[in-house]
């Protein structure tokens, strides 16, 4: 199968003209196959019945769980034929229970009370040739269920396959006029040829003793799953496919086996057709292809619906094309850092062009499988097409086909996505002076609420359950992808936070957790870099509660349940950004006296990580710190740059140094400063190689701050050597500023690192204030000093 290549890469790049310690790489796991895009159309809403083959760009199949329980229908078939309960049935042959194989009517009483009541031992003590079969299939399943191991394989016994395969066919013969067993002991017989690799006995017990037959047991259908194995390894691989491809219509609970078999043999469509004897056969050979396509393939879906219109097949085909149009138009926001998928700036018009193309094709299709109600459940065209239609932001197309439904009579898969759709369109009349109240969301809103609240089975596979109640990925996108930007859009940043906090609906919302266990990743991220003091500042009026039954006061319901102390640190920390050190240090006296500011870590040895912003660095790489001392934290960094800004005042004299001091302090809180942890939460490689698009990024990335000051200090002294130093760090200040500019216009992911390399030295040879220090004080002591340990200005020195 041509897959989509499904690996997602987690670069870090080494500084490689720099030697740094502290790393805090900002990589994620595997991507999750179910939730990789945003969608608000569910993939089960047509039903489950094909559940498998729900679209899914990134595993093999949606899940591997059978829709069909393979256990409850051979029960069921032992139960008729015996005329036992199906649940004494199962009990027996799944269950752990033993039975003698001389079992009878009278040594029926030695076994445990609950057995002796049993109503499918009691058969089988009545009917020896049905006890006889039992216990031979059980001496089979061993030789046929031998595990796989590939560093440790294990050879079968083909001798003893063999010898099991002619006792079947014996005991075929004992009892051929029993149809029952005797496709059972055929099936048997195939199993144990084909492992033994006897190709060509397995496929003339099928011809003789399966083929033949008009049963309708299940294990005519598995018979027929061994024989188009045996056919495949025979060197027909495209009748095998189409073996395949009957199994996976006649036995439902081995159809995901028959599905893997069927890509297994690399046949093509166009090659398996010609075998096909009917419309239903060649259905089925279309669906299966196109449930592994993970691009769009409306012509399958034509083909399936012109051929058995009726089938669910064409339904999940169907939301498959949905799925796969939303995952192409629903664009990522912005807000939430998405790591694998980065769209080609060069032809967005074009893809997005042929996309909507793709569009109105599919609801066409929709449409016609509604107008025609061959399809028994017409009305999932009617929802697939409202939806598309918003999809491509036309509402009111999509409202009006809404209105062609009575929500009050739907089947509750499609009610809820009635529900969903319905939202969405009124989400987006939320605008800036618009007439909509979004106070008329909140039915809908708490609706969705109670949905994301619904508890999954116990015991279900982890991977099934990830995926299964899709009201958590569905809110989650509803407000961070959708009503997020709407608000951030119009300057209400407020309750953008809000709504990022609302769709963390899995979070843990004990008072006393961290923002960490509180908000998700995403959240984390948006409140930390976007949140300015001004913002955070109307959030802590919000921790008082808003007038009951309105929008704002179901959003400021999350909002109660968080971390005070976390709160306040990052409201202080907005300050320090904004260099309001009063005001920080208020908020950090908030804080419990457990509260512990992180430290940066050394990956390397161990331990914590300590440094001082007041320091002057010649190279900003490695970082200066200290793993003993522990001098300051972000109050007390607040604490000595209130300090400074007071003495700037009341010691005139001094205050050249008083600002040289502090530009030290916010240079050092930069990305590749020491400090970088007092205004930022987290440090990356690669951050430098990203546009500056946070407020106090002026200072994290570019220095500006720092610059102004720098140029403060060194225009109220007359002293060269400490106007040189001055000058220096300028040039330091006016690298990240002009290196930024270069540097983020490259894709940090793309292989241009020489491009990168030669641009920075370039413009390292054209810093102005390099100029400066050489023109001005290049008989200082301290040019001398970093001329000889600046390899920038070493570079810049040479070039001259």
């Amino acid at each position: 199968m041509n897959w989509k290549k499904s690996s997602i890469f987690c670069i870090s790049f080494l500084t490689v003209f720099f030697g740094e310690i502290v790393v805090n790489i900002a990589c994620g796991g595997e991507i999750d196959p179910y939730d990789y895009y945003i969608s608000y159309f569910h993939n089960d809403v047509q039903g489950k019945e094909y559940s498998q083959f729900n679209f899914t760009d990134y595993q093999y199949l949606y899940h591997e769980e059978e829709s069909v329980d393979e256990y409850d229908l051979n029960s069921a078939e032992w139960a008729k034929y015996l005329k036992a309960k199906k649940e004494d049935v199962r009990e027996v042959m799944y269950g752990s229970k033993a039975l003698p194989e001389n079992l009878d009517e009278k040594n029926i009483r030695q076994l445990p009370q609950e057995m002796q009541q049993n109503t499918f031992v009691k058969a089988l003590a009545k009917n020896k040739d049905a006890l006889k079969y039992f216990a031979f299939a059980l001496r089979c399943e061993p030789l046929a269920t031998v595990s796989y191991d590939a560093w440790n394989p294990v050879e079968r016994d083909t001798a003893q396959l063999v010898d099991r395969a002619e006792e079947a066919l014996k005991q075929l013969e004992e009892v051929k006029k029993d149809r029952f067993l005797k496709i059972r002991y055929a099936y048997q017989a195939m199993r144990m040829y084909r492992y033994a690799e006897n190709y060509e006995a397995c496929k003339a017990v099928y011809k003789q003793y399966v083929a033949p037959t008009s049963s309708t047991d299940l294990a005519k259908g598995w018979a027929m799953a061994v024989y188009a194995g045996a056919v495949r390894y025979s060197g027909n691989p495209i009748e095998a496919a189409y073996l395949f491809a009957k199994v996976f219509n006649s036995n439902p609970e081995r159809r995901v086996q028959a599905y893997k078999n069927f890509h297994y043999t690399s046949a093509t469509v166009n090659e398996v057709l010609p075998f096909a004897k009917n419309n239903e056969e060649k259905a089925h050979i279309w669906a299966i292809a196109s449930f592994g396509n993970p691009s769009y393939d409306l012509n399958a879906l034509e083909k399936v619906y012109a051929n058995v219109p009726n089938s669910l097949m064409n339904g999940t085909l169907l939301v498959r094309e949905v799925n796969k149009l939303e995952k192409n138009l629903n664009t990522p926001a912005g807000f939430i850092k998405n790591y694998y998928d980065e769209e080609d700036e060069k032809n967005k018009d074009e893809v997005r062009k042929a996309n909507l193309q793709q569009l109105e094709l599919t609801k066409a299709f929709a449409l016609k499988l509604a107008s025609d109600k061959k399809y028994p459940e017409p009305e999932l065209g009617i929802i697939s097409a409202a939806y598309l239609n918003w999809l491509k932001k036309d509402d009111l197309a999509a409202a009006s086909l809404l209105k062609q439904l009575n929500p009050a009579t739907l089947a509750p898969r499609y009610g809820n996505q009635y529900q969903l759709i319905n939202l969405l369109i009124n989400a987006r009349k939320i605008k800036q002076k618009s007439t909509f109240n979004a106070n008329e969301l909140l039915p809908t809103l708490k609706w969705l609420d109670e949905k994301c609240k619904i508890k999954q089975p116990v015991g279900q596979d982890d991977d099934l359950n990830s995926s299964e109640n899709r009201y958590l990925n569905t809110a989650r996108n509803f407000y961070q992808e959708l009503l997020v930007p709407t608000y951030m859009k119009m300057g209400d940043t407020a309750r953008a936070a809000l709504l990022m906090l609302k769709g963390d609906v899995t979070r843990d919302t004990a008072k006393t957790g961290r923002f960490s266990n509180q908000m998700s990743w995403n959240t984390l991220e948006f409140w930390r870099n976007y949140l300015s003091a001004a913002t955070l500042t109307k959030l802590e009026k919000k921790f008082a509660k808003t007038n009951e039954g309105t929008f704002d006061a179901f959003l400021q319901e999350d909002l109660q349940k968080l971390n005070r102390s976390d709160f306040y640190e990052l409201l202080g920390t907005a300050y320090l950004r904004e260099h309001q050190y009063q005001k920080a240090l208020k908020c950090f006296d908030k804080l419990s006296p457990q509260h512990e500011f992180t430290t940066p870590e050394d990956w390397y040895g161990g331990g914590a990580l300590y440094a001082n912003p007041f320091i002057t660095t010649l190279n900003d790489y490695p970082k200066q710190f200290t793993s003993k001392i522990k001098t300051y934290n972000k109050k007390t960094f607040a604490k000595e740059m209130l300090r400074l800004e007071k003495l700037i005042v009341s010691d005139k004299k001094n205050a050249a140094q008083y600002y040289f001091k502090m530009a030290n302090g916010v240079y050092q809180t930069g990305y590749f400063g020491n400090s970088w942890i007092f205004i930022s939460y987290v440090w990356s490689s690669y951050s430098i190689n990203e546009k500056p698009i946070y407020i106090y990024d002026n200072d994290f990335k570019l220095a500006k701050t720092a610059k102004k000051w720098y140029l403060k200090a060194r225009s109220l002294s007359t002293d060269p050597e400490f106007r040189a130093k001055c000058t220096f760090m300028l040039a330091k200040c006016e690298q990240k500023q002009k290196a930024n500019d270069a540097l983020s216009s490259f894709k940090w992911y793309h292989n241009e690192y020489s491009n990168r390399i030669n641009q920075l030295h370039y413009l390292n040879r054209n810093n102005i204030y390099f100029s400066a220090l050489k023109q001005h004080y290049a008989n200082t002591a301290y040019f001398k000093k970093v001329g000889n340990e600046c390899s920038y200005l070493s570079d810049f020195l040479a070039s001259k």
